[in-house]
């Protein structure tokens, strides 16, 4: 395991960081008409992007954070008003797919009717899956055939936004296109490379999380059954165990000249893939997949990050590629676990680095990414969920909470990350 700090940073001084994260997002909204809110990707970026993957609608869960965690029904009343802008985008999207399009609104504005009674933005939800199940052509709703963008994350959001018929419609599909391994099946994340993908973002796990999570909720045994074949494949690559568990980012390697062909976060990488077997332990009660989810602790812990050992190697603070996806998963396991000091000191480790690495001035907190093929290398500070501050304050917001014994459930329960027992 990576050797904690001397010294992590005081719980105190982490929720601070995280109230200045917060206002300097909320100096980044731009009003719209109607006296709605939203935001660019970037402070530069003219183009407001509605999205869950890194626009409001994945700001709009960091705000229902902060409202639950400070008791400031400010942040509420932000979230609110991001409602407005986003039931107004649900007519001129022109993609459909959970992180990218019409189904992540959709699922964002249900929780803003569940959390805080607005019931427009239910109206608005009920809209977007009308319009979702419309435009599906039989098979598929775009190029992408996963979960970010494609079939598995729509059917998984469809579930969770309260339209089961809708998620068994998006995932049937996947029996009759399934392809047939050595250990099990996988699929095309696309129709335009020959790389199989093998991960919880666009690849077999993604994919494979969904199909058994609406399988089981569902009654349709053939979809949990083609999921949990689906996971078989990937267990089979593993180069990591007994004790750890890593598999390479695709076979063969997609885009070798410019993606490693092993990484560690949520995205391609053991911390997102133990939440896919946190998943599995969940719908089907084996111990097997706890077990599986424990070497992928191991691997991520003994990875080295979050130290940058090389150009290249951990250049991200956020929630989809970087720290804050690995905290999402050390606390979960703190409460999951309860007084592993390991995984305490490991979630201290990624706090105090995140602290660290934020800028902070008049304007507030933020963080700003490396690109080590760029020069200068420092990327601007992005807003939103996967590469932005709203990923990471969400995950410092819910660190304090569990560092002083408080709940450790989200306001938001992110689709793909299955929340802990209560």
């Amino acid at each position: 395991m990576t050797a904690p700090e001397a010294t992590h940073v005081a719980v105190g001084e982490v929720e601070d960081v995280a109230a200045d994260g917060l206002r300097w997002l909320l100096g980044a909204a731009r009003e719209t008409p109607g006296g709605g809110l939203a935001w660019p990707a970037g402070p530069s970026d003219d183009a407001l992007h509605p999205m869950l993957y890194s626009g409001t609608a994945g700001t709009v869960p960091v705000l229902l954070e902060a409202w639950r965690h400070f008791g400031d029904d400010s942040y509420a009343d932000a979230a609110l008003r991001a409602a407005r802008e986003l039931a107004a985008r649900v007519d001129d999207l022109d993609d459909d797919s959970l992180y990218f399009g019409r189904t992540g609104l959709a699922l964002v504005l249900r929780t803003l009717q569940e959390e805080l009674g607005d019931t427009a933005a239910g109206a608005a939800a009920d809209r977007a899956l009308a319009l979702v199940r419309s435009r599906f052509d039989g098979t598929r709703w775009g190029s992408l055939f996963e979960l970010m963008g494609g079939n598995a994350g729509i059917g998984l959001g469809a579930l969770l936004t309260g339209d089961p018929e809708l998620a068994v419609l998006a995932l049937e599909p996947y029996l009759r296109t399934a392809e047939r391994t050595a250990n099990g099946v996988h699929w095309a994340h696309r129709p335009d490379t020959d790389a199989r993908m093998h991960h919880l973002s666009h690849g077999t796990l993604g994919i494979a999380v969904a199909l058994a999570r609406v399988g089981a909720a569902t009654g349709r045994t053939d979809l949990l059954d083609l999921g949990l074949t689906a996971v078989r494949d990937v267990v089979a690559r593993d180069e990591a165990g007994p004790e750890g568990f890593l598999v390479r980012h695709s076979t063969p390697q997609f885009r070798p000249d410019v993606i490693d062909p092993v990484s560690y976060g949520w995205c391609h990488g053991p911390a997102g893939d133990a939440q896919v077997f946190r998943a599995l332990r969940d719908v089907t009660s084996d111990p097997a997949w706890t077990a599986l989810a424990d070497r992928c602790w191991h691997t991520v812990t003994h990875s080295g990050l979050p130290r940058r050992l090389r150009p290249g190697f951990w250049d991200n603070n956020g929630r989809c590629c970087g720290t804050a996806g690995v905290l999402a998963l050390a606390c979960d396991r703190i409460a999951e676990q309860g007084d592993d000091q390991d995984t305490r000191d490991f979630a201290g480790v990624l706090v105090t680095d995140l602290v660290a690495r934020a800028v902070r001035d008049a304007d507030g907190a933020r963080w700003s990414n490396f690109d080590h093929r760029s020069t200068p290398g420092d990327l601007e500070p992005q807003t939103g969920w996967a590469m932005g501050g709203a990923g990471i304050v969400r995950e410092l917001l819910r660190f304090v909470r569990v560092a002083r014994g408080g709940s450790p459930r989200y306001a938001f329960t992110w689709p793909d990350q299955p929340p802990v027992p209560a």
